[in-house]
């Protein structure tokens, strides 16, 4: 059963999650939407973040911002959101996912230390089978309903089984 929104992460799948939870950078669960394959949750912006503490800023030339490589692992946060709630794929399981690609990527604004971002995640294509899925996914990040980051990305969830000895293969060469 899927929580009801919006919602703290509850503490089953922040522990079934494959990095420790601060690296999630997402700390609410907005809305899951099965029929359109969507989950939209909220990032907090502050200057401590990742990257964003270590910038030398200037309030002209370098205002301090949400890196770009921050934003490109937060919408792998988004993914992974995705997978555990409306596919249902549990790393204790045995599912792991791995971006592929970045078909196309788009930052329209900065993200800056402030009112909390707005991510979402819909998958527009899945190919599902028992062991692989090749998912492709629209992203957008949001702050203050302004488009910052818009993304056209790929990822591959695999089911590998939790007594192998060696990582998997993407069987994409």
């Amino acid at each position: 059963m899927l929580p009801r929104t919006p919602c703290a992460f509850d503490q089953e799948f922040l522990d079934d999650l494959a990095y420790e939870p601060e690296v999630l950078l997402f700390d609410e669960l907005l809305e899951i939407d099965e029929a359109q394959s969507l989950v939209r949750c909220r990032m907090p912006v502050h200057a401590d973040l990742p990257l964003t503490r270590s910038q030398r800023a200037h309030p002209v030339r370098h205002p301090r911002h949400v890196n770009g490589g921050l934003v490109i692992h937060a919408t792998g946060g988004l993914g992974v959101v995705h997978a555990y709630y409306v596919f249902g794929l549990r790393y204790r399981d045995g599912w792991v996912g791995y971006g592929t690609h970045i078909h196309r990527g788009v930052f329209r604004r900065m993200i800056v230390p402030g009112p909390p971002a707005e991510g979402m995640c819909r998958a527009v294509r899945a190919r599902k089978g028992k062991t692989r899925y090749f998912v492709r996914y629209d992203l957008e990040l949001r702050q203050n309903g302004a488009l910052c980051y818009e993304g056209d990305h790929s990822a591959v969830w695999l089911w590998v089984d939790p007594n192998a000895s060696v990582p998997p293969a993407f069987g994409l060469e």
